[in-house]
């Protein structure tokens, strides 16, 4: 049977997001030859070319990237048309497209998402979890979970709350080093370097000062890109890292880490919820956010203890 445009459009977006016919098919439950078909009729209908098909990958032409944008802002239109007439009562329905830093989706969001996913079982969820700062808009991201203060002004922040910030080492790097009681002390000291893109270098030991917040320079042995290799060279016993409280409470009461200095916390960092400008957000995108921000709320209250059952996020 023949698709429509709106089918066909939604299969080519799908092969585009996937750059595959094969790895499209299968999320989208279809045989790979109705799945090239759909494309090749929708450019001939256009009367250009969408795809870059080689043996290796597929890519999109000028056109097709043209396309699919045009395809994202008019299938969102139609899914906000769609949910205008929607009983508040019938079921949410649609893909679900969103990322998140690692950690709080491995130690919060997942351990929770079979619920969401019963309460809204037509859902189609795909969950993106990368250090890296992924683009929301030209990724076709529903809304993205960041922590940090908001700097894409394409994007609306929902602010959702605050992640606490400690220094810590390992107890074989203090046996070894000394406990900094100072900021001075920090002289002798080395720091893990985060950074979001190697070949950059972080400015330093963050602290408290004159109402505000300073950095120290510190040296140390290694430059990392990744929150899970950050955590893991602190308890190498590599150096002091700043790190969520959240992220670093079951370390601390099995002895893997040990708080410093908790005169000079760095300063916390705003959570939000990012989304993309648009005149009317689908109501499943909506419904769950609201529900990102119950899961996460007992976790990003301020001033959360150590003793709280809670993990991290860089």
């Amino acid at each position: 049977m023949a698709m429509n445009t709106l089918e066909s459009m939604q299969v080519f977006m799908r092969v585009a997001e996937q750059a595959s016919f094969t790895r499209a098919a299968e999320s989208l439950g279809m045989l790979k030859a109705t799945v090239s078909q759909a494309v090749q009729q929708l450019e001939t209908s256009l009367g250009t070319r969408l795809l870059h098909r080689t043996t290796r990958k597929v890519q999109m032409t000028l056109d097709g990237q043209a396309y699919y944008d045009r395809c994202r802002e008019l299938l969102g239109d139609f899914d906000n048309l769609q949910a205008m007439f929607q009983r508040s009562g019938e079921a949410l329905r649609g893909r679900l497209r969103v990322d998140m830093p690692s950690r709080l989706a491995r130690s919060y969001i997942i351990p929770a998402l079979p619920e969401f996913l019963k309460a809204h079982p037509q859902i189609e969820f795909e969950l993106s979890t990368t250090d890296r700062l992924v683009d929301a808009v030209q990724e076709g991201f529903d809304c993205v979970l960041r922590v940090g203060a908001p700097r894409d002004p394409q994007l609306i922040a929902r602010p959702i709350g605050e992640l606490e910030f400690i220094n810590v080492a390992s107890p074989d790097y203090l046996k070894r080093r000394g406990t900094p009681r100072t900021l001075d002390d920090l002289a002798k000291h080395d720091l893990v370097h985060y950074v979001s893109v190697l070949g950059g270098r972080s400015e330093g030991f963050e602290y408290p000062a004159d109402g505000g917040y300073k950095l120290f320079a510190m040296p140390g042995p290694i430059v990392v890109n990744s929150t899970d290799a950050y955590h893991a060279a602190c308890c190498a016993g590599l150096g002091l890292i700043q790190a969520p409280v959240i992220g670093v409470r079951e370390d601390i009461e099995r002895g893997h880490l040990v708080e410093v200095l908790p005169q000079l916390r760095p300063e916390p960092m705003p959570v939000s919820l990012l989304y993309a400008h648009r005149r009317n957000l689908p109501k499943r995108v909506r419904v769950f956010m609201d529900w990102v921000t119950e899961v996460l709320k007992p976790v990003l209250s301020a001033g959360v203890p150590l003793a709280m059952p809670v993990e991290k996020s860089y």
